[in-house]
């Protein structure tokens, strides 16, 4: 009897140890970090620009980030977007002319440039000049501020510009 007690407690502490150190097949699946994460405002830009652009890039065998192809509801939108912004190696960021009206925008924005992350602004049918911030949603000071600061920043980046009206 006294050896069966012992050899179920040892079964018992073997699972245990198992259950402690994961095999591939136990662990959780993890998104692998992006290698571009593209910031841009949805309602102007998503099925076209950033929509071709992150088709573009899958083709070409990178990895990129674009809200509408890799969140699934349940996701927490500032946790995703923040832990896609820290994989990644390059943000692309797409100002439109209402780019500066999203608090969304300019949060990511603000992480990249915060993340030191290189950035490649795409200017669609605006100028960079054109590009403010104003408080449409009472934020904090502190907060407007690294939003102008992280826009001034994008803005005296080189990149590259698109006029629809010209194709």
């Amino acid at each position: 009897m006294q050896r069966s007690v012992s050899s179920t407690k040892n079964i018992y502490r073997h699972l245990l140890h198992c259950h402690r150190s994961p095999t591939p097949a136990t662990l959780t699946y993890q998104q692998p970090p992006c290698d571009v994460f593209i910031n841009h405002r949805g309602i102007d830009t998503k099925k076209n620009v950033a929509g071709l652009l992150y088709d573009h890039l899958m083709r070409s065998n990178f990895r990129p980030f674009l809200d509408s192809k890799n969140m699934k509801p349940g996701d927490k939108l500032f946790d995703k977007i923040d832990t896609a912004i820290r994989g990644c190696k390059v943000g692309v960021a797409v100002f439109s002319p209402r780019y500066c009206q999203s608090y969304f925008c300019l949060h990511e924005l603000v992480r990249i440039m915060e993340a030191k992350k290189k950035v490649i602004p795409i200017f669609i049918d605006v100028k960079p000049s054109e590009l403010i911030v104003k408080d449409h949603w009472r934020a904090p000071k502190h907060e407007l501020d690294r939003f102008k600061s992280a826009l001034e920043e994008a803005k005296y980046t080189v990149g590259l510009t698109f006029d629809s009206s010209n194709g």
